[in-house]
């Protein structure tokens, strides 16, 4: 934990530490996620000195977003995810198709 922060946080960063590790993480992968998460979440509230804009700028939880921004990378989802997709929707053709043409068969 970063040097001045507050007891709530330090209490905060012990807890995600010790979840993450009952969920399998090594103890240096849950410090990771431990420091990470309460890093932001001194960001969101103010309690750090520079935050960055995705710490900041986004105020919805990854919880509460709910998976609304997977496969929205850089090209969205791959070949594969949308092969998979529309083999799914049983779309004629589709091991013949390209990226683009799968994503226009499955509606993307």
């Amino acid at each position: 934990m970063p040097a001045g922060s507050s007891s709530k946080r330090e209490r905060q960063y012990e807890h995600i530490k010790e979840s993450a590790q009952e969920r399998g993480a090594s103890a240096g992968r849950a410090k990771e996620i431990a420091a990470r998460t309460v890093n932001k979440e001194r960001a969101r509230s103010g309690e750090s000195r520079s935050a960055s804009r995705t710490s900041t700028g986004d105020p919805e939880s990854a919880y509460r977003r709910g998976g609304r921004r997977s496969h929205s990378g850089a090209q969205g989802p791959t070949r594969d995810q949308l092969y998979e997709e529309a083999r799914k929707k049983n779309v004629e053709g589709r091991s013949q198709m390209n990226k683009e043409e799968l994503r226009r068969a499955v509606g993307r």
